[in-house]
């Protein structure tokens, strides 16, 4: 059965008379990105495609872990207590992964860069490479410890940040959505208010089609499922002013004698997670916020997830794996309020 998504506002904006579709697509971040977009006849929305890349590639200069010579990079290269002055957009979006930080009591933590790295997951050392090997108890608790012994500090008049030394920030799980969300805004400065944004699978829309339909995005499914195991039935959004960011078990790992390790990293125990969620989907107003939570989320499991959810009233789906290879669904409050039933 198929079941839809609704969004609590709707706005009553028509998509320009006569408008047609468009796309404009590329790559950025190691992933695609696409925008489908409604334009008016007469707008020729000269040189959008290299607008909407350079904006990509302004966010890769600064807050890519994996450009050494990017801000980040050269923040995480800074000498201990050296104070660095970051540029307006990385600044927002460190504090903003640090509040989230904050909120989730360190399931999620932007400067937890060393402890993905150890496991293979960063731009060296990888885990697909012939010679990897799991990081050593010590080797994590080395890393854990220089984690918590001083925090970065920021101070949001100068927009400098203190590098206490040694961290290793990593804004993966964060700056994707905030990709979507910067693409999302660049359209809306270019005058286009008909649109879905998509990066790596992350999306946000706004607006309605030519034929007055929302964009319909289906909320991910797991991908690595068995053949002939049920699945929760689908659920489709109405991606109407509203981003959407699914964090999975499924998307990076490897295995070894047995036993998977996932991409995602809980930083207060520097381990891949293992508990028993397949995938978090979390609905927000903005792809940056959805992005960050979903993978919090995902490292508090469950219960205690579901539970954050609805102190920090997040619209978010859990999907459980049990333990007869089938899968089972939770969702928050606020995503079940959308339901249109």
């Amino acid at each position: 059965m198929r079941r839809v998504l609704l969004p609590h506002h709707i706005s009553e904006d028509p998509a320009p008379a006569g408008g047609a579709i468009r796309d404009y697509a590329g790559r950025s971040m190691g992933t695609s990105w696409s925008v489908r977009l409604v334009a008016a006849p007469d707008n020729a929305l000269l040189d959008l495609q290299q607008g909407l890349q350079a904006q990509l590639d302004s966010i890769v200069a600064e807050m890519s872990h994996w450009e050494a010579e990017s801000d980040l990079g050269r923040f995480n290269r800074a000498p201990a207590g050296g104070w660095q002055v970051l540029p307006p957009a990385f600044f927002d979006v460190l504090s903003f992964a640090m509040g989230v930080a904050r909120d989730s009591v360190g399931a999620y933590d932007p400067c937890a860069g060393a402890l993905v790295n150890l496991w293979g997951f960063g731009p060296h050392g990888r885990f697909d490479q012939p010679d990897f090997i799991p990081p050593s108890a010590q080797r994590i608790a080395d890393a854990r410890a220089q984690l918590a012994a001083q925090p970065v500090v920021l101070e949001p008049g100068s927009r400098r940040a203190l590098q206490p030394g040694g961290v290793q920030l990593d804004l993966s799980a964060v700056a994707k959505g905030y990709s979507v969300d910067r693409l999302a805004y660049f359209l809306k400065t270019q005058g286009v208010r008909h649109y879905v944004v998509e990066v790596g699978g992350e999306l946000r829309g706004a607006g309605v089609k030519p034929d007055g339909q929302p964009w319909w995005v289906a909320l991910e499914q797991v991908t690595d499922a068995d053949a002939g195991v049920s699945q929760p039935d689908e659920l489709v959004l109405a991606l109407h002013g509203l981003a959407v960011a699914t964090s999975g078990d499924y998307r990076r790992y490897f295995e070894l004698d047995g036993r998977r390790y996932s991409h995602t990293i809980d930083p207060r125990s520097g381990m891949p997670i293992a508990n028993d969620l397949a995938s978090v989907t979390v609905v927000h107003a903005q792809c940056m916020a959805a992005d960050a939570w979903s993978t919090a989320l995902t490292v508090l499991g469950c219960e205690q997830g579901l539970r954050l959810a609805e102190r920090q009233g997040l619209a978010a789906r859990f999907v459980v794996r049990d333990a007869d290879g089938g899968f089972t669904e939770h969702m928050s409050t606020h995503l079940r309020g959308m339901l249109d039933e």
